[in-house]
């Protein structure tokens, strides 16, 4: 048998490199998506502790904040955050809300903040219905005063919830297209849409929402592109304003909990 030319031994080589380059992105992907802070933050004086039950079986830690008694509106907000950090980084955007009289709860996925389990498309989905029930089994709080707030990942969280549970109010805070489209602007060299397990549809999805829906968004945004954001907000069905934080790069404080974010969810409050 005669020797393999070199120029096909150098081709098999690229081809055998490519194949596990693509076998490790397909076994790692969700390392590439949810960076979760595992760690159970520091209670806080005054914040009440929820448990959530899933309905596969996990049981859940959130936070609620109440509003001072004399300015509660009887209104809540169900935040979920993005893929990264905990709860206990939510704290401000939570007191702001609260201090205009909105009971707020700070919902952490499986696998943050010292919960069990492992993030997934469909996991998250699960811990949004499981807070939006501990929600509704608050004193006052009914589904139609109930708003949703997601953050980057968990835009794409609230929008599905929605799908399935409309909100009185929704707003999108740097929301991508999908999945697949932020992944693609940060890795144009890898085929992610045929790699992807989670695919959130954020663009298609939220068409299908009749709630009043705001979008959020930094015009210097690094992370979600700010083209995806604004193409979300032109597929919403009931479209109720666009905020563009000029500037703001995705994780900046005016987009964390700045008044620009405080003041979307407020006004949308007041149509409630």
């Amino acid at each position: 048998m005669g020797r393999v030319p070199v120029p096909l031994r150098v081709a098999l080589l690229l081809a055998l490199v490519v194949v596990l380059l693509l076998a490790a992105v397909w076994l790692l992907q969700r390392r590439l998506v949810y960076f979760p802070d595992r760690t159970a933050p520091a209670a806080v004086p005054g914040v009440a502790n929820v448990a959530l039950r899933t309905s596969d079986g996990l049981a859940l830690r959130a936070w609620l904040v109440r509003p001072p008694a004399e300015r509660d509106r009887r209104i809540a907000v169900l935040v979920a955050p993005g893929n990264a950090g905990n709860r206990g980084d939510r704290m401000p955007l939570a007191d702001a809300l609260a201090a205009e009289g909105l009971t707020v709860l700070l919902l952490d996925y499986r696998g943050y903040g010292g919960n069990p389990g492992s993030p997934t498309e469909r996991g998250l989905a699960d811990d949004a219905r499981a807070a939006r029930q501990a929600l509704l089994r608050e004193p006052g709080i009914a589904a139609d005063r109930l708003l949703y707030l997601g953050e980057s990942l968990g835009a794409a969280v609230v929008t599905a919830l929605a799908t399935e549970h409309p909100p009185a109010g929704l707003v999108l805070r740097s929301p991508f297209t999908s999945l697949a489209d932020v992944g693609g602007a940060h890795y144009p060299w890898l085929p992610v849409s045929l790699l992807l397990r989670d695919r959130f549809p954020v663009a298609d999805q939220i068409s299908r929402v009749e709630a009043p829906t705001v979008v959020v968004y930094g015009t210097a945004d690094t992370i979600v592109p700010p083209d995806q954001s604004r193409t979300v907000a032109g597929r919403a069905g009931d479209l109720a304003g666009v905020v563009a934080v000029e500037g703001a790069d995705h994780n900046d404080a005016a987009l964390v909990a700045g008044d620009d974010l405080v003041r979307a969810v407020t006004d949308l409050a007041r149509r409630v």
